[in-house]
């Protein structure tokens, strides 16, 4: 019997996917569910002849987008995307989420921010009624320091994220560190993201509250 989490991912991502038409240019976000919209439009080019082409968020994401025989290019190139598609780690009912648990969090806001429309592509355990989980907060290495003590000053108790394959903390693709924020409850995501950013040394986090009005969520499994 298949698993039902990944058959709802697999839903989602196939139905962002059938939403890309003739010569978008997409973004392609991290993780599991974006894969699946991937492996859908990788289909659509050998079977139907789309022409896409993809920004990726991360490493990983250029190298899966090659397997699939996604074409690439970039933000330099291409400034404004007609769509991304991306996942989350919560969404609430406005919208609004938490992303970062691949820690491509800032090159995903990045694109996100660049689309006309941002498609996110979500299991239902991914919904939640407030946003609680920690913050994902990507850092400059020569002020993790001070950062620490600034998001402490906040309310909120940071961790270095650690490496599980190897020794010592995750190393971003843009070369920093990520550390992740718990602030419990977040009554105001929006609020909380605003100051996050304030904080000299801060590069980006997981917060997504500011682009709710373009946002679309796909929740695999329901219509």
């Amino acid at each position: 019997m298949s698993d039902p989490v990944v058959a709802a991912k697999k839903d989602a991502g196939i139905r962002a996917a059938n939403m890309v038409e003739d010569g978008m240019i997409v973004g392609l976000g991290t993780g599991s569910t974006v894969f699946f919209a991937m492996e859908r439009l990788g289909e659509r080019i050998k079977t139907e002849g789309l022409r896409i082409l993809g920004v990726p968020t991360s490493n990983q994401t250029a190298m899966r987008a090659e397997e699939y025989g996604i074409p690439l290019t970039t933000l330099t190139l291409h400034p404004v995307l007609d769509l991304a598609i991306d996942g989350a780690d919560q969404v609430d009912p406005k919208k609004q989420m938490i992303k970062g648990r691949g820690a491509a969090h800032l090159r995903e806001k990045v694109v996100a921010d660049a689309a006309k429309q941002f498609v996110v592509v979500i299991d239902s355990g991914k919904e939640v009624t407030g946003l609680d989980a920690a913050v994902p907060i990507e850092v400059l290495p020569f002020a993790y320091g001070s950062v620490a003590k600034k998001l402490r000053e906040l309310g909120g108790e940071p961790v270095m994220r650690e490496g599980v394959k190897k020794d010592g903390p995750v190393i971003s693709d843009n070369g920093n560190y990520v550390v992740d924020c718990a602030f419990g409850a977040i009554a105001d995501p929006a609020g909380l993201e605003a100051a996050i950013n304030r904080i000299p040394g801060v590069l980006g986090n997981g917060i997504f509250a500011a682009m709710t009005a373009k946002t679309v969520v796909i929740v695999g499994g329901k219509r």
